[in-house]
């Protein structure tokens, strides 16, 4: 990839067609590694199923770690070099660097060569970063282990059951844990890394924006895993031609990009239907759903956004479309309130006290306070305050930065310090909770192994 970059974009006589077969060379190279280890069992036993006979072997691979993310920064990297929009990394050992940096390179958030290469050659790590940055780490934290874990624990104990045997009350709640711990696990790991990548010196780009505040689909979208879908709306759908096109053709590009978007989360027709999906829901707002939701109150958007990522989670998360269907039907009674078990053997009374915590958790309360508290150390009280816009971009969310002391009032300055130091002991006994916990607990899943 390195010697392609390079070959790309410095050519001493430019050759169109030569350049054009080494970005469809590289890109292929990126892909076909990528389908060999992710792919490979999905496709051959879908084609032996297809012929009644074994006539591809499926094979046994250990998935690298973080494949999917390197392969999309490798892709990034080398269509950016061929437009010219950045310049080709002529030190292979910084190439490498980015492609494998540590922190993101697990579970994201992913970061462009743009989004770095001023810093790859002239990093500065100052003090005030570090702390920023190890305050955002300590957030992730606390998400990853002290909310997905607690929320993972109960999924993952309803889960694998069978729907009749557990009814409404357990099918309704193994879906709404998961639909947290997903979220709290996703959204720590890249609160993880962007602090951590800030400690270096490095500015990585917000990843998750409270997708669960949203009213529709198409805002969904634009608030969970934002790196994801700028990459596909940058690399795949506006080199389709975007929405300047026919009809026809706008409804194929969303729908190819969807399907794309589905089968990058993980090799089965799970999430390949969850993808469509999420196409379809997002072309009936746009055609015709969007009106109506523009004229109904807010929180009836909310309410309409949250039964859509509650039943998409649903697809993600039971496995095989045979008890995704099973699951559907128990969530509208087909097995009765609690199936073949009770409400003591579910379990699920211990878990209700958490509820409200993991919706506080998903909500953007903080920055709503902060900013709020700004304007008052500011003397502007009665600012109007927007917590989180559909399209926030900020690399550290506002919750994880100082206050700013005003400088015309001992008074205010000293408050704005008590609560500086007050936000600060929380994350340090966010910390401290988080580490006790890793060492007292073995369970500690990372559901984004597959990706």
């Amino acid at each position: 990839m390195f010697q392609l970059g390079v070959r790309v974009r410095h050519r001493k006589k430019p050759d169109p067609p030569l350049r054009k077969f080494l970005l469809v060379a590289d890109l292929l190279l990126n892909l076909l590694i990528l389908g060999f280890y992710k792919y490979q069992g999905f496709l051959a036993e879908n084609v032996n199923r297809a012929i009644g006979e074994e006539f591809i072997a499926e094979l046994d691979l250990a998935l690298p770690i973080g494949i999917s993310f390197f392969t999309l920064q490798a892709i990034t990297y080398v269509v950016d070099v061929y437009r010219g929009q950045v310049g080709a990394q002529k030190n292979p050992l910084y190439l490498g660097m980015y492609i494998a940096m540590f922190p993101q390179l697990v579970a994201g958030p992913i970061v462009r060569y743009s989004d770095i290469e001023a810093e790859i050659d002239n990093r500065r790590a100052t003090l005030a970063g570090f702390a920023q940055g190890l305050r955002l780490f300590c957030v992730g934290l606390g998400k990853k282990v002290l909310l997905a874990n607690t929320a993972g624990t109960l999924a993952d104990s309803l889960l694998p059951r069978e729907a009749a045997e557990i009814g409404f009350v357990g099918c309704f709640s193994g879906v709404a844990a998961y639909t947290f711990q997903i979220y709290f696990d996703f959204s720590g790991y890249s609160d993880m890394a962007i602090g951590l990548g800030k400690m270096m010196g490095f500015e990585y780009p917000r990843n998750f924006n409270y997708p669960y505040t949203s009213k529709s689909a198409t805002e969904f979208w634009r608030r969970w895993h934002m790196s994801l879908g700028g990459f596909f709306r940058d690399y795949v759908y506006i080199p389709l031609g975007g929405n300047r096109v026919s009809t026809p053709r706008f409804v194929a590009n969303t729908m190819i990009v969807w399907g794309l978007t589905g089968i990058w989360h993980g090799a089965a027709w799970n999430f390949v239907l969850w993808g469509l999906y999420w196409g379809v829901l997002i072309l009936a707002e746009k055609f015709f759903i969007m009106k109506a939701l523009d004229r109904l109150p807010g929180f009836v958007s909310h309410i309409w956004c949250a039964v859509l990522f509650f039943f998409g989670w649903l697809l993600f998360a039971v496995t095989g479309l045979s008890n995704v269907a099973e699951w559907f039907c128990a969530m509208f009674g087909a097995y009765g309130f609690t199936g073949t078990s009770t409400l003591w053997e579910l379990q699920s009374w211990s878990y209700v006290s958490l509820i409200p915590i993991f919706i506080v958790g998903s909500l953007p309360w903080a920055p709503y306070l902060r900013k709020k508290l700004q304007a008052w150390a500011e003397g502007d009280p009665h600012r109007k305050i927007v917590a989180a816009p559909a399209k926030g971009n900020e690399a550290v969310p506002p919750c994880q930065a100082e206050l700013a002391a005003p400088a015309a009032s001992p008074a205010r300055a000293r408050a704005v310090l008590a609560v500086n130091v007050a936000a600060d002991v929380a994350l340090l006994a966010v910390l401290v909770l988080s580490a006790m916990s890793v060492v007292s607990s073995s369970y500690n899943p990372f559901i984004y192994f597959q990706f």
